[in-house]
């Protein structure tokens, strides 16, 4: 890391929006733009938590303001880029990161929690693309950057609206990406990374009976945020992050199916024994403590290098449990 923000260097004085970034991997993405000296706009729903991200980044010896935002209000996605144009001028990158997760039974979702998924991550980065396109066609450049999750390429199970929107996202920026092919100096990115060793899953809505704990071979929220900083500094159309997402987003491709129906029939077993009651989570309303980077494990944490070797063991022996029952 420390290696990627000494090259970062040249992104000194450059001003950055970042949505959801009071928690998770969104908290770690200011952090690792502030390290590099970059000027810096956080939004978030959560007054408090917004306040207590950008005390953490002025620590790190940041210029940063936190501008209070719902993204699924395009008034306020509009208020926010020019909070950033009234300080600085200009917006060099937009990192597109907040997002919200439901899971459980399509139909026990209530309808206004699932409407509100598709509000806030899918209408979210639609808003800001549509502010800040324009704002860098106007500049001459800009980097628009979305953490999408791996989530655009393959269906979480029982989590068909978060689903969607992932889906919808990948679809909507992949179009955009073909607009502004013809403009050199704006880009458009997409990260595709795993599940995260974050806070999201604590804050998620849960309508399944189950209180996940995060699997030990989740990403690091810091490593995803180096990685959202690096295609700051040298623009990418589609990136996976590790070898994980990248395994699945490939499993996915050659046995759709199979892990699609796999995966669903391991949750439905899982949802027999229900021990957490139904939470909307922070779908109508802001994130509750923790606001911090990492989540609660389900157990110790793996060495970069025992994680490695679990990726590379989950992601074969998936394969071959596919490749088995396509041959049966």
């Amino acid at each position: 890391m420390e290696k990627e923000i000494q090259f970062a260097k040249p992104l000194a004085n450059k001003t950055v929006i970042i949505t959801g970034a009071s928690s998770g991997v969104g908290l770690a993405t200011a952090e690792a733009f502030a390290k590099v000296g970059c000027n810096l706009i956080l939004a978030a729903r959560g007054e408090l938590a917004l306040y207590m991200a950008v005390e953490r980044c002025k620590d790190l010896g940041a210029s940063v303001v936190g501008i209070p935002t719902d993204v699924s209000e395009y008034e306020q996605v509009k208020n926010l880029a020019k909070h950033a144009l009234d300080l600085t001028g200009k917006i060099d990158f937009w990192v597109n990161n907040a997002g919200v997760m439901a899971s459980g039974k399509f139909e026990e979702i209530p309808i206004e929690v699932s409407h509100q998924v598709v509000k806030t991550n899918l209408f979210g980065y639609l808003n800001g693309a549509h502010v800040v396109l324009p704002i860098f066609k106007a500049q001459g450049y800009g980097v628009l950057i979305n953490n999408v999750s791996i989530g655009g390429f393959m269906p979480a199970p029982y989590s068909a609206v978060y689903s969607a929107t992932k889906f919808g996202i990948k679809g909507m920026m992949e179009c955009l990406q073909g607009e502004v092919s013809g403009e050199r100096n704006i880009h458009i990115c997409n990260l595709y990374p795993q599940i995260q060793r974050s806070t999201g899953n604590m804050h998620s809505a849960k309508f399944s009976g189950l209180d996940f704990k995060i699997p030990p071979f989740a990403a690091d929220p810091k490593d995803t945020a180096a990685q959202l900083l690096n295609l700051a500094i040298k623009p990418s159309k589609n990136k996976f992050p590790d070898f994980t997402s990248w395994g699945l987003k490939t499993i996915h491709s050659l046995f759709p199916n199979l892990l699609v129906n796999t995966a669903s029939a391991g949750m439905r077993i899982l949802m027999k024994v229900k021990y957490g009651e139904p939470t909307s989570g922070n779908i109508l309303e802001p994130s509750k403590p923790p606001h911090q980077i990492y989540g609660e494990t389900l157990l110790l944490i793996p060495s970069k290098q025992a994680k490695i070797a679990l990726g590379i063991g989950f992601i074969l022996g998936i394969g071959l449990l596919l490749l088995s029952d396509k041959r049966s």
